[in-house]
């Protein structure tokens, strides 16, 4: 069914893992789906099992990519100054910009 200028919508039940059936709709690029169906012609398959297949490898490279670890950039300082050991962050942040204003 076009829904537009280079896109295409898909409608068929996707099989999940537990034998359960969803029926959804997925907007594939014109020229993208033409090589699809190509493909799964020339495979003996169908889109639907592309596009499952597709995204379980999709998926499954995205859990074994390492999580992202943001390197320790503290500073090597001795912590806050006395006078803010116990403030909320809205105090720290306001004195930050009453100095600023001076």
């Amino acid at each position: 069914m076009p829904l537009g200028r280079g896109v295409a919508a898909l409608h068929w039940p996707i099989c999940g893992d537990m034998g359960t059936h969803m029926k959804t709709t997925i907007e594939i690029a014109d020229g993208l789906l033409r090589q699809a169906k190509q493909a799964a012609q020339r495979e003996g398959t169908t889109v639907r099992a592309l596009v499952e297949a597709g995204l379980r490898a999709a998926l499954k490279e995205r859990r074994q990519r390492p999580r992202f670890r943001l390197r320790d950039a503290s500073f090597k300082g001795n912590g806050l100054k006395p006078a803010f050991q116990q403030a909320s962050w809205d105090e720290v942040r306001g004195a930050i910009y009453d100095e600023r204003k001076a």
